[in-house]
C-alpha cells in the first residue's frame, strides 16, 4: 500500500513536470539514436554496393589487397555496430548482421592469403583473421546468455507465463503465435495492459478483429501449453494522471477503428456497385479481403497510421499518445520513421532502454515480499492493482 500512498501524495503538478524532464531527455537520446542509425544504415548500404562493384567490375587494385581492403571494411562497420548488435541478439536482423560479414570477411581474408604470398598481405591477412575471430568469439558468448524458447532466442532467466495477478498497468505482454512461428522468432504479438473501468483489461489488435479490449485473464493465462509469453515493464511507473488518460485514450482508438471500418467497408461496396459486380464475386471479394480495423499493409511497411493498426502499432501509438517516448521503437529503415520496409517487430521491444524485462529474480522477490507481509495480493501486481482501482 506504499506506493499507493506515494501516488495520493505526490503534486498532479510536479508529477507532469518531472514527466516532461524526462521526456525531453529521451528526446535528445532518441534523436541521436535516430542519428547513429541513419549513418550505420547509410554504411550498410555503402558496403553492399561495394562488395557487389567488386564482384562484377573487382578495384583498381590487385585481386589480393582488394579482398583485404573489402574485409577490412566490413571488419570496421561489424567492430563499430558490435555493443548494439549484441545487444539485440533476440533480432534476427541482429545476428544476420554478425554472421553475415563475418562470412564474407573470413572467405575475402582466406581468397587474398591464398591469392598472394607477399609479407604485408600475408601480415595483413593475419590481422583481418584475428579480428574476425575476435568477432565470432564475442559472438558467442552473448549468444550462451540466451535460450531457445519456442522458435527464438529469448534471455536466459526470463519469466514465463506469469499470472495476472503478476501483472501492472503499463505492462507489455509479448506472445508467441502465429507471427512468431513465421517470422522465426520467440514471440510475435504484443498487448499492453491498461485500466478500464476499474478492470485491469488488455489492450490491442487482432487480425481478425481489429483494435480489441479483453480482460487480463483471457490474455495471461499462466498455461503454457496455449503457447509462451513474457512481459516488458515500464522502468517509470504509470502515475494516475496516466491511467485517467490512458482509459479515455482506449475509448477513442476503440472508436476511431470502428469509424474506419465502417467507412473503409462502404467505400469497397460501393467500388463493388459502381463495377457492377454480381452478388456471388462481390461476396467472394468480401470473404478474400475482409476489413477487420487491421493494418495489413502496416504489418510489412511499419507504417504509423491514425486508425487502424497492427498489434505492435497499437501498444506504440497508445504510448506515444500518452505523450511517453520510446527510444528505440519507429525509428524506421534508415532512422527516418517507419513505414519504409521496416515493421516494428515485438522482439524489439526487449531493447527498449524505457522497458524492462520481468525475470524469474523479479517473481521469487514477489513471492518473498508477499509472505513476508501476508498479504492477501501478489507481491508484484495484487496490491498495485487493488491500490490503483
Amino acid at each position: 500500500m506504499q506506493r499507493a500512498r506515494s501516488h495520493r501524495t505526490s503534486s498532479p503538478v510536479c508529477s507532469l513536470k518531472n514527466n516532461a524532464i524526462t521526456n525531453g531527455g529521451t528526446k535528445v537520446r532518441s534523436f541521436m539514436y535516430r542519428l547513429t542509425k541513419t549513418i550505420a544504415s547509410l554504411s550498410y548500404l555503402l558496403m553492399i554496393w561495394l562488395t557487389w562493384r567488386w564482384a562484377h567490375a573487382g578495384f583498381d587494385m590487385t585481386f589480393s589487397v582488394g579482398c583485404l581492403a573489402l574485409s577490412g571494411l566490413w571488419l570496421g562497420l561489424t567492430v563499430w555496430q558490435m555493443n548494439h548488435l549484441l545487444r539485440t541478439y533476440f533480432d534476427t536482423l541482429s545476428r544476420l548482421q554478425v554472421v553475415g560479414p563475418l562470412a564474407l570477411g573470413l572467405v575475402l581474408t582466406g581468397l587474398a592469403m591464398h591469392g598472394s604470398d607477399t609479407a604485408p598481405v600475408q601480415v595483413l591477412g593475419l590481422f583481418s583473421l584475428l579480428g574476425w575471430t575476435a568477432i565470432y568469439v564475442h559472438y558467442r558468448r552473448a549468444r550462451k546468455q540466451y535460450e531457445e524458447v519456442g522458435h527464438g532466442p529469448l534471455p536466459k532467466g526470463v519469466l514465463l507465463n506469469p499470472r495476472a495477478d503478476k501483472l501492472r498497468f503499463g505492462d507489455i505482454i509479448l506472445t508467441s503465435g502465429r507471427i512468431a512461428t513465421t517470422i522465426h522468432e520467440a514471440i510475435g504479438h504484443g498487448e499492453i495492459v491498461v485500466r478500464h473501468g476499474g478492470k485491469m483489461m488488455s489492450f490491442s489488435a487482432y487480425m481478425e478483429d481489429g483494435t480489441v479490449l479483453n480482460p487480463i485473464e483471457q490474455v495471461a493465462t499462466g498455461d503454457a501449453r496455449q503457447g509462451h509469453y513474457i512481459v516488458m515493464r515500464q522502468r517509470v511507473p504509470w502515475t494516475e494522471e496516466e491511467l485517467l488518460l490512458t482509459e479515455k485514450l482506449v475509448d477513442v482508438m476503440l472508436a476511431e477503428n470502428k469509424a474506419w471500418i465502417a467507412k473503409t467497408r462502404a467505400f469497397r461496396d460501393n467500388l463493388c456497385d459502381r463495377l457492377h459486380l454480381p452478388a456471388w464475386l462481390k461476396a467472394r471479394v468480401q470473404k478474400r479481403f475482409p476489413i477487420t480495423g487491421y493494418d495489413w499493409i502496416g504489418l510489412f511497411m511499419g507504417r504509423r497510421a491514425c486508425d487502424h493498426w497492427t498489434c505492435i502499432a497499437a501498444v506504440t501509438e497508445l504510448v506515444w499518445r500518452m505523450g511517453r517516448v520510446m527510444r528505440w521503437l519507429g525509428t524506421g529503415l534508415l532512422g527516418l520513421g517507419t513505414g519504409l520496409l521496416d515493421p516494428i517487430a515485438p522482439a524489439r521491444f526487449l531493447s527498449e532502454p524505457s522497458l524492462r524485462l520481468l525475470t524469474v529474480e523479479d517473481d521469487q522477490a514477489s513471492d518473498a515480499t508477499h509472505t513476508t507481509s501476508g498479504g492477501s495480493g501478489a507481491g508484484d501486481g495484487g496490491q498495485d492493482i487493488k491500490c490503483a482501482c
